[in-house]
């Protein structure tokens, strides 16, 4: 029998709150050298930064400390902080919904506190949120994945700009971006921005989020935040992928390392009709559809790329795209560093070339919207190689490091 997701979140929700034993809210004590998040910090020092205000935390699964207790919980159960409302992005705050949905509004058993659904909203309906729920400062503690694709960085933004609406207070705790460091793609043209991509930015940021809304504040914004208090996370350097924390899985189909290595390419998968991978266990690092075969990987395997290689591979999707047809296609094996970008057009070019009755765009504008214009899939229906789409880009990547370097705050 299935589960009903919001009868199970919001089924018993008093009980479970008043029965709940108080729970240590500090996080576990890092080793010499050990990154520490920025929630670890708060926790550090007893939440001081967020006491004495009504707070709202805009949060999902991987909001968590060292301990691997949601930062939440340990607000909630420290009994030193007052919050006032918890605010689901993409998935919701519990994670339990699949792409494009969201948990709803509920009470959470755990904590006993509402939970709004923030996914969708534009600035106006998420002040309204605030105002309801009487938020006097925003908390913002998602990780991301690199990718301008990726929602829960507008999902940021949007707080901010409904936080700088009503005057708010607002935090971010950071988080090493997951990927590192690496800047590339194409910037967005606003003309084709939509929830997957807002502003001008690149396609992979290399930005934490702590960083992007130091950029959001100073650039986007259309009057500065009153206060933007961005506690860093500690021990990371050379803005290496390799942080040593847990792996969360930030959405149902992230669920490793190796997904977030080449998501910021792969995803430009669902603007196709070739299943990315979803109702599988390897999402975005399968990819293919009905009709594809051997050569696809052979073909790829022959480009030589750095670090990666890829399978021949056989799958039937269990929902999504394809769902219950048998695919044919590749499972990217990552064997060192990657440029996921220029990895996916490899796989669209050839795609495209040798199974033309089987590849074709969706046909709502979608792989527009992911990749910020009409560029790319112009060029790969002109039949363009590799690089002639990709090496124009190396002036929207030097163009937004010089953007962005004010904002960094780890080298």
């Amino acid at each position: 029998m299935g589960i009903n997701r919001r009868r199970f979140l919001t089924a018993s929700a008093a009980a479970s709150a008043a029965g709940l034993a108080a729970t240590s809210a500090c996080a576990a004590e890092p080793g010499p050298g050990e990154v520490r998040t920025g929630a670890d910090v708060l926790a550090g020092r007893d939440f001081s930064d967020v006491r004495g205000r009504r707070i709202g935390v805009v949060t999902n699964p991987t909001g968590i400390l060292g301990s691997l207790q949601h930062v939440v919980d340990a607000m909630q159960d420290s009994g030193a902080v007052d919050i006032v409302g918890v605010f689901g992005p993409e998935h919701g705050f519990r994670g339990t919904s699949q792409a494009g949905g969201s948990e709803g509004d509920y009470r959470d058993p755990r904590t006993g506190l509402p939970v709004y659904d923030a996914y969708g909203a534009d600035a106006a309906q998420l002040a309204e949120m605030f105002r309801k729920a009487g938020v006097e400062q925003v908390v913002f503690d998602i990780a991301d994945v690199g990718a301008r694709f990726y929602t829960y960085i507008w999902t940021m933004f949007t707080a901010m700009q409904a936080a700088q609406r009503l005057g708010l207070g607002f935090a971010v705790l950071d988080r090493p971006n997951p990927i590192g460091g690496l800047v590339a793609g194409p910037r967005l043209d606003p003309a084709f921005a939509s929830g997957v991509g807002r502003l001008p930015i690149v396609q992979q940021h290399g930005m934490t989020v702590g960083e992007l809304s130091r950029l959001f504040d100073r650039e986007y914004l259309p009057e500065r935040l009153p206060q933007l208090h961005v506690i860093r996370a500690e021990g990371w350097r050379g803005r290496g992928a390799d942080t040593g924390l847990p792996w969360v899985p930030p959405s149902p189909n992230m669920p490793t390392p190796d997904t977030a290595a080449v998501y910021p390419g792969t995803g430009l998968f669902e603007g196709t009709v070739l299943s990315e991978g979803r109702g599988t266990t390897r999402p975005f690092e399968i990819i293919g559809a009905p009709g594809i075969d051997w050569r696809w990987a052979d073909e790829l395997n022959a480009l030589k790329l750095d670090g990666v290689r890829f399978r021949e591979t056989y799958f039937v999707p269990t929902f999504s795209k394809h769902a219950e047809q048998t695919c044919g296609g590749v499972q990217i094996h990552r064997s060192g560093s990657v440029d996921p970008i220029r990895v996916a057009v490899a796989m669209l070019v050839t795609a495209r070339r040798l199974y033309p009755q089987v590849f074709a765009w969706r046909g709502d504008g979608m792989v527009d919207k992911l990749s910020g214009s009409d560029r790319l899939r112009k060029k790969i229906d002109a039949g363009a190689d590799i690089s002639e789409i990709v090496d124009p880009w190396h002036e929207d990547v030097v163009g937004f490091r010089r953007q962005r370097d004010p904002y960094l705050l780890y080298r």
